[in-house]
């Protein structure tokens, strides 16, 4: 047996080394978390079914007397097809072990396993084996897979067959604080969870109560002295960030994918060591319970993971965002039953609740199983076992209205208690987009700008093939131009400006701003949206481009399913415009898409034309993802979209829009709207709207004036009365200033509060205060005045 590394361990990690029993136990616990416990329901027995559709589509193409498995998967070395292997190796074991499926009394089932697991030993995976291809595969992936087959076969696998097979995890996840295929390479993140866990696992399979503790100290990177730490929040790096954001990779935000897998990881890891000596200390779990309504749950809606946190995700048929949420609520069951109370109450009153509120996807409906190929199914057998034991929610929830910035990933979250929205943008932090491995191929707009609408009565509109039959170049939101898209670049590219961020004045009210550049620096624009309570209101300004290609903003690119037919009214009159034809209005005031909002048009004179198009597109999964493990199927869908389209022309030099969205507005809400905000402003250097309730919102590009709020550097504002008096809130975007002026042209008699940031330089004959933002990554700083 491979010996285990030599670390250091500190209390932050473990207390006590574990012992042999504790091997057992962890065992155990790790092979219910793939096969349950034999709870019977309606609910399991479907999820079972579903189970034994996919499990016995494999074994029946799997030949044990050859080395070449399965005939759509090649033997030989590289990571192309040995992951699928592996992965479908353990849905077979999985099934088997399950009480009541289909594979459970077939006999010879337990030979045949072995003898197929000692096969893919042979031929594919030992510790001689070579890292060809992704690393991914060899130290995180297919560990993963061969550990759930073997916990699945339990004593059906003899001793000396585990031992062998198990010699490749041990050396390819040698150190769970290292990357072994890249010297120097220290894990954080999601991958260090992962390692983490399969070190412990692995360990109790090998007996190595070495190998168990030194897969926890991992968690808190004992042998790095905390520096990979997966509980501390930092302002670089992987990881959490103090703001709550989550980053993967540098600078993609990620709490719906790779954070989801860390949250997952801790969950079994959790689980998997409760009740023996060598458990995540109470401080250590404690911190990743905060995580769970601070970190992720901002981003559900509905049981779905918002679009703009799931990085290249959004491509994998099998990751949808309600896959994604899924795997979270599983987290945050798992997490509850071995949490203490009042934290275990409240945790699974939170995922009762979220299970009821997903009906599009319904949590305990298990189904479809084989578009999870080469990953595993968010929502099984375990899974609904252990949420049938929650209790029943208490009451119809409705949703908390919150207007939350993550500046440190430049991300924003609008909830109110009708729907909720959100920005996907990029800077010179964070990235417009991830495009590697043969994923997201579509991606090249999905960080200028897109606006997000979540609508509790569309609740599977961007996870219903909408990323492989959407027009990607027309994203809600988003100026661009009307040519080939750019080359999507491996290294996640980020945009040449670093004004990004917004503002929060309160759980009602927001503001976001960006500095926009197209990928190849020819398109420029100044953008602006401001959140209130039911709409959003969007500024674009000094929209200029030099390639001679027609400049278009997108108002909407809604997904109406397969044959849906809304009606759309323009200004009160219905539009008769047949599928597949185009319109152009040029006067119009307002228009409103049944069931989902209405749009107004508040250029005044200067309103652009407006395009419409309800159209029929079809692509396929594999479209948008080629990826060796990931990779969608070529089955056409086809969906209906509407799009409204403003038109900027060729060449625009200056060129503006202005519109408000009202999701889930009826048309004579909508109609009332129109004359109900002020553009005060909307030029290059700032971006200003007269909202309801004498509250103004401001995008300053440069140093400049508003009304009576001077800035003497760029940054967004949100000032207006309130019920504790004058309040205005002030971020900085870039992120790099260090002091921002702030002159109100009006006495004041007193300050009646500031935060700790804010210095009042003067009160006669105005008001002027100093905002010191550096080193507050673009976080809010308020100040009230009587």
């Amino acid at each position: 047996m491979t010996a285990a590394v030599s670390l250091r361990f500190g209390e932050s990690a473990l207390a006590v080394p574990a012992a042999p029993s504790d091997h057992a136990k962890i065992v155990a616990a790790y092979r219910e978390l793939q096969i349950g416990n034999g709870r019977v329901s309606p609910k399991r027995t479907q999820a079972v079914a579903a189970l034994d559709k996919v499990a016995l589509g494999y074994d029946t193409a799997m030949d044990v007397a050859a080395d070449q498995l399965w005939p759509d998967l090649p033997t030989g070395p590289g990571s192309t097809y040995f992951p699928t292997m592996y992965y479908r190796l353990r849905t077979i074991a999985v099934n088997w072990a399950t009480p009541g499926s289909v594979l459970s009394t077939r006999p010879g089932m337990s030979e045949r396993l072995v003898t197929a697991l000692n096969t893919l030993y042979r031929t594919q995976y030992n510790e001689h084996t070579s890292e060809l291809g992704n690393w991914y595969s060899y130290e995180i992936g297919v560990p993963y897979w061969l550990l759930q087959t073997v916990v699945a076969l339990g004593d059906q696998l003899p001793a000396a067959d585990r031992e062998r097979v198990l010699r490749p995890v041990l050396r390819f996840v040698a150190d769970p604080n290292r990357r072994t295929t890249t010297a120097g390479v220290v894990e954080t993140g999601a991958n260090r969870a992962d390692k983490a866990l399969i070190t412990v696992v692995s360990g109790a399979l090998a007996g190595d109560a070495a190998r168990v503790s030194a897969g926890l100290a991992a968690v808190t990177d004992t042998a790095g002295n905390g520096a990979a730490d997966l509980t501390k929040r930092s302002t670089e790096g992987d990881g959490y960030r103090t703001d709550g954001s989550f980053i993967q990779h540098e600078v993609v935000p990620y709490p719906g994918h790779y954070g989801l897998v860390l949250l997952s990881a801790i969950a079994a890891l959790t689980y998997v060591t409760d009740g023996t000596s060598s458990q995540l200390p109470l401080t250590v779990r404690t911190l990743f319970d905060q995580t769970v309504t601070d970190v992720y749950a901002p981003f559900l809606f509905a049981g779905s993971m918002m679009e703009p946190v799931r990085g290249r995700m959004l491509s994998r048929q099998g990751e949808t965002g309600h896959d994604a949420g899924h795997q979270f609520i599983a987290a945050v069951v798992l997490l509850a039953r071995t949490a203490n109370e009042p934290t275990r109450s409240r945790l699974a009153g939170l995922a009762a609740r979220w299970i009821a509120e997903g009906t599009w996807a319904p949590y305990l409906d298990v189904s479809d199983l084989v578009r999870f190929s080469g990953g595993l199914q968010p929502v099984g057998v375990p899974e609904v076992e252990f949420a049938e034991q929650l209790p029943l929610p208490q009451r119809h929830y409705t949703a908390t209205p919150v207007h939350r910035v993550f500046p440190q990933m430049d991300r924003m979250v609008h909830t109110t208690d009708g729907w909720s929205a959100s920005l996907g943008v990029g800077s010179a932090r964070i990235c417009r987009y991830e495009s590697i491995n043969g994923m997201n191929l579509h991606g090249w707009y999905t960080g200028d700008g897109v606006l997000y609408t979540f609508l509790p009565d569309q609740q599977g509109h961007y996870s219903d093939a909408y990323w492989p039959t959407v027009d990607a170049t027309l994203l809600p939101g988003t100026t661009e131009k009307d040519t080939t898209p750019p080359a999507l670049l491996a290294d996640p590219p980020r945009t040449t400006t670093s004004y990004a961020g917004g503002v929060r004045f309160d759980d009602q009210r927001g503001a976001h701003g960006i500095d926009f550049a197209s990928q190849d620096g020819t398109l420029t624009a100044k953008k602006s949206w401001f959140f209130t309570p039911d709409a959003v209101i969007c500024l674009g300004a000094a929209i200029t481009d030099t390639t001679g290609a027609h400049v278009r903003t997108t108002i909407e690119n809604r997904n109406l399913g397969e044959h849906g037919t809304p009606r759309l009214l323009i200004d009160n009159r219905p539009d008769h415009t047949p599928p597949g034809h185009t319109t152009l209005l040029p006067r119009a005031r307002w228009l409103h898409l049944d069931g989902t909002a209405g749009y107004v048009l508040l250029d005044g004179s200067d309103r652009q034309p407006v395009t419409l198009l309800r159209e029929d597109r079809t692509g396929s999964w594999l479209g948008i993802d080629t990826g060796a493990n990931t990779h969608g199927t070529t089955d056409p869908y086809t969906r209906r979209y509407q799009k409204i389209v403003l038109d900027h022309g060729i060449h625009p030099s200056g060129a503006s829009y202005a519109y408000a969205v009202l999701p889930g507005a009826s048309p004579a809400q909508t109609r009332r709207a129109c004359g109900r905000w002020t553009v005060l402003a909307n030029s290059a250097q700032v971006q200003a709207v007269h909202l309801d309730g004498k509250l103004i919102a401001a995008s300053f590009f440069t140093a400049g004036a508003v009304e009576q709020i001077r800035v003497s550097e760029p940054a967004i504002m949100m000032w207006g009365r309130t019920a504790h008096g004058h309040t205005y809130t002030v971020s900085d975007p870039t992120q790099s200033q260090d002091t921002i002026r702030v002159t109100v042209n009006a006495p004041t008699h007193r300050v009646l509060h500031t935060d700790p940031s804010v210095t009042v330089i003067a009160t006669h004959p105005q008001l002027i205060v100093d905002i010191k933002v550096t080193g507050s990554f673009g976080a809010t700083h308020t100040f009230t005045t009587d």
